[in-house]
């Protein structure tokens, strides 16, 4: 029988928690109340299955005609990433960190194209430089849903949904406190405890939080954060569960820009090679910083026995103060001076978004049945001063000297003011016969208004969009394991820039996809192989005349590839995440050059990470992990130039030892030989990330 007994700090919050609920307990019906409360105990199992909140119906992944992958929370022990996109770096289809390592915004492209940010299947808006951190440590999973997903989430890029998972109460009382200590100075505190807020643990408590500080790559850049996440779950009866969900995050620092020309780093330059740790910008003059909030609700309700019903409830609050300066693009060998602009914006984003959907689940003796239905509000809004400074000042990459720059007056910036608007209204039907047979069908229709307005611009546009998205697949499920598959997808991608021929909203950009693939659980081998194969189109896209430099949306842009992966126990010691990903994203916005290959995105990549628990083969205490990474070679935006940008294999390891029942000390290692390579080129180009070294010590209970 699990202890339902608090701890002393348990106790403390739980007479907080007392008073604090009063209000809310008057909310809820007297037949609710009535209600016996019922706790399950959890049992771990030791089969992977992997399943994933974000395709909102609880179905196991490899029963889904969708590419969806899995870093699970262990994998974010094991391999400790400081932001989301370092996360991603072993995912089938994922092209993470493309700028470099930038300390202050996350760069995630899928299957070629940008991927919407949600967490907990709210979106995170983004508008430019009005962007949303998230703290892996606040993460027990990062789910990656690829392609298409606007039958669940409305408008967003063709590339895919990655939805982070918050930290949440657990059934079991548990507590951690962690120290880290690495390379760029980086020294982080953290904490997270889950524990009862009452003697029978139907009110349940999650804190989690952390301080951390660090040096940027570039030299003179830097980022201090201080990171919470209160969060509370609430049985409110056998049937209902409420859990109210927090966080905020605060950065300062300087931020690092890592712009750089092609002399110099990718090709030759008269004066040398250009140091990876050189700031091109102003380091004395730049800064950056964000405040964030993020606050809301899960409530879920079971009906009866068919029918369940679930609301989500997100509020986020997004502060900005940004002066962030750069360098231009150069491709000229002889010159030994560039000159930089500036980015200031000072300004906020708040959204609401309001998920409510029903899942109803009844069978016969042949037939398994779910229909979703589901009526999602989202409203968003940036409101801040912007300015755009082309002739802010001058550097020498070869020999940097700061501070030959003209300051702006932002009191000059001009206003601007977005505003973004969706109803929607959803529904999915899928079908299981004989238990080998899965058919999908969904819709959506969403009605989108978009207001950009600046009145120092003397801009006031907006525009309403109206779409209807398809979603269908069906799988086969063989006795063998093997599961074939076929599915289409649609998406719509609302912009709210102003097209500068038109001085109009831009069109919403739209895409498709169709995939065929294959899933295999082997009887053999405790884990899964799976094969997709995907054709991606998105239209509407800006093409330019490269004799009038005028721009419409009649381009188009497509992604076919192919992506194996497998997650799985070699023996009980040794397990294995292994991916190999193909992508071909072409283009015609070239300037009249035809179809070329997209900026940025490798036709190959591949990776394996492999986790070996030493304590089943006599070395107690001790686990290790080491991981490959392969990058393929790319190209830079064929609107700029043909470089290519060359291939790059990189090695990362990881040690941990358990010096007692509740220490534990853990080395990580990326980059391992420390190699200098160019992550890659859009205009400019941008060097990945150097060798990092992180060593932590936990105590846990």
């Amino acid at each position: 029988m699990v202890n339902t007994r608090p701890t002393r700090l348990g106790q403390s919050i739980r007479t907080a928690l007392r008073f604090s609920l009063v209000p809310f307990s008057l909310l809820i019906s007297q037949n609710v109340l009535a209600e016996d409360v019922a706790k399950k105990d959890s049992q771990a199992v030791e089969t992977i299955v992997v399943t994933a909140s974000a395709l909102k119906v609880d179905t196991p992944a490899q029963e889904t005609p969708k590419s969806v992958s899995v870093v699970t929370g262990q994998d974010l022990i094991n391999r400790a990433p400081q932001k989301l996109d370092e996360a991603l770096r072993y995912t089938s289809g994922v092209t993470s960190q493309p700028y470099g390592a930038d300390n202050d915004t996350d760069w995630i492209k899928v299957r070629g194209f940008d991927a919407a940010t949600y967490l907990d299947g709210s979106r995170l808006f983004k508008d430019g430089y009005y962007t949303w951190l998230l703290e892996p440590y606040g993460l027990e999973k990062v789910e990656v849903l690829k392609g298409p997903a606007s039958i669940l989430y409305g408008e967003a890029p063709p590339g895919g949904v990655v939805n982070a998972v918050q930290k949440k109460p657990t059934d079991t009382p548990q507590g951690e406190v962690g120290l880290q200590v690495g390379s760029n100075n980086l020294r982080s505190l953290s904490l997270d405890i889950s524990d009862y807020a009452n003697e029978d643990g139907s009110i349940r408590y999650r804190l989690v939080g952390l301080m951390k500080e660090n040096d940027g790559e570039l030299d003179g850049t830097e980022n201090n954060r201080f990171y919470i996440a209160p969060s509370l779950a609430i049985d409110i009866s056998d049937r209902t569960t409420l859990t109210l969900l927090t966080s905020y995050l605060e950065d300062k620092g300087v931020p690092t820009n890592p712009f750089f020309p092609a002399a110099g780093t990718l090709t030759a330059s008269d004066y040398g090679s250009i140091d990876p740790s050189t700031n091109l910008g102003q380091p004395d003059y730049d800064k950056y910083e964000r405040k964030q909030i993020s606050a809301g609700y899960i409530i879920e309700h079971e009906l009866n026995d068919v029918w369940a019903l679930t609301q989500k409830f997100n509020y986020g609050y997004n502060e900005l103060y940004l002066r962030s300066s750069y360098s231009f693009m150069n491709s000229d060998p002889s010159t030994d001076t560039l000159y930089q602009g500036l980015v200031f914006r000072d300004g906020k984003t708040e959204s609401f978004t309001v998920d409510n959907n029903a899942i109803a689940k009844w069978e016969s003796s042949r037939i398994a049945n779910t229909v979703l239905f589901g009526l999602d509000l989202q409203h968003h809004k940036t409101d801040g001063v912007e300015a755009d400074n082309y002739s802010f000042g001058s550097i020498n990459p070869f020999n940097p000297v700061y501070g030959n720059y003209t300051a702006i007056d932002e009191a000059a910036a001009a206003d601007r003011e977005i505003t973004k608007d969706q109803a929607s209204l959803y529904a999915q039907y899928q079908i299981k016969f004989d238990q080998q047979w899965i058919a999908t069908l969904g819709g959506r229709f969403d009605s989108v208004k978009t207001e950009n307005v600046s009145q120092a611009n003397a801009q006031n546009k907006s525009r309403t969009d109206s779409e209807f998205s398809l979603d269908a697949g069906v799988m086969y499920l063989s006795k063998v394991g093997l599961s074939p598959y076929v599915s289409y997808a649609q998406s719509f991608d609302v912009l709210s820039t102003i097209d500068g021929t038109t001085g109009e909203l831009y069109k919403p950009l739209k895409g498709e996809q169709a995939e065929v693939g294959v899933k295999y659980e082997p009887s053999f081998y405790n884990g899964y192989i799976n094969l997709a194969l995907f054709d991606m189109t998105q239209k509407n896209a800006l093409v330019t005349n490269p004799t009038t430099y005028v721009a419409t949306q009649t381009g188009e842009v497509t992604s076919q590839g192919v992506e194996v992966e497998t997650t799985g126990y070699l023996t009980d010691s040794l397990k294995l995440t292994a991916s190999y990903t193909y992508t071909k994203a072409e283009t015609d916005e070239t300037s009249g050059q035809g179809t070329k290959q997209a900026a940025l995105i490798p036709e190959h990549m591949a990776s394996a990470w492999l986790d070996f628990d030493a304590n089943k083969v006599g070395l107690d205490g001790w686990k290790f992990g080491s991981g490959i990474r392969y990058i393929g070679e790319s190209k830079d935006n064929p609107k700029s130039s043909d470089l290519t940008i060359p291939s790059v294999t990189l090695v990362d390891m990881m040690a941990s030892y358990d010096i007692t029942k509740a220490w534990q000390a853990q080395l990580n290692v990326n980059n391992l030989f420390d190699k200098e390579y160019i992550s890659g080129c859009d205009y400019w180009c941008y060097y990945g990330q150097s060798r990092s070294v992180v060593l932590s010590a936990n105590y846990r209970w």
